[in-house]
């Protein structure tokens, strides 16, 4: 009896030891080492990849924000503000939620197939808008001329970036908008366009974000058009 208890005593003991020491390897030891070798070779990654202006941090590389005009009284969305460059929809978040315009709350995909008529009338709607929104005096937009990412979310609905060919359909609204060249806007767009990830992985691709904080820098007072 007594043997029985003094094994099962060292038993205890062993595997108690076990965990403080696991917990202390995994728990601490552990999470400190990877945040401080993230921290050290790559803190701005680490951090959340941080996107600053004006000295102050107004999102992340990672992630997609809206572009809109308040809401006004009686609307249920908000319009774009088309003086900036507009990212993907964000049909993905849902509309029926809390969650709606990249509020961070949840993120995912539509979840319905190609020939779902809900998404067919998203998308119709999608691209008589941007049709709509982008079409200027002189620089009419042609509905072949709307790329699919202009008119479908991402599988997050989250995404930052945009193709190169649908920051260059907001071009000439976007001067106009502002005021400015349409040359100096499209320099702006060939400046801020990523190729694909060591020359094949990927597509070519626009941060919205930074796109809009140099657009920014570009039209505020002083700034030289």
């Amino acid at each position: 009896m007594n043997t029985s208890l003094t094994n099962a005593a060292r038993l205890f003991a062993a595997g108690l030891r076990a965990l403080l020491v696991l917990t202390v390897v995994t728990g601490i030891v552990y999470p400190l080492a990877v945040t401080g070798v993230a921290q050290g070779l790559f803190p701005g990654k680490a951090n959340g990849s941080e996107v600053e202006a004006d000295g102050k941090v107004v999102g992340s590389s990672l992630i997609g924000q809206s572009y809109n005009l308040p809401l006004k009284d009686g609307q249920e969305t908000s319009k774009p503000d088309l003086k900036w460059f507009q990212g993907r929809p964000a049909n993905g978040l849902g509309t029926n939620s809390v969650n709606t315009q990249y509020e961070l709350i949840l993120s995912g995909a539509t979840n319905r197939s190609a020939d779902n008529p809900e998404l067919l009338r998203w998308v119709k709607d999608a691209k008589a808008a941007v049709v709509k929104d982008n079409s200027v005096p002189g620089h009419p937009v042609d509905p072949s001329d709307v790329p699919a990412d202009a008119v479908t979310s991402s599988g997050s609905g989250l995404d930052p970036d945009i193709s190169p060919r649908y920051a260059d359909l907001q071009v000439h609204r976007v001067a106009e908008k502002n005021g400015l060249p349409a040359e100096r806007v499209q320099k702006l767009v060939d400046e801020h366009t990523t190729p694909r990830t060591l020359g094949f992985i990927g597509e070519p691709r626009v941060n919205v974000l930074e796109l809009n904080i140099a657009l920014g820098e570009l039209v505020a007072p002083g700034a030289g058009h």
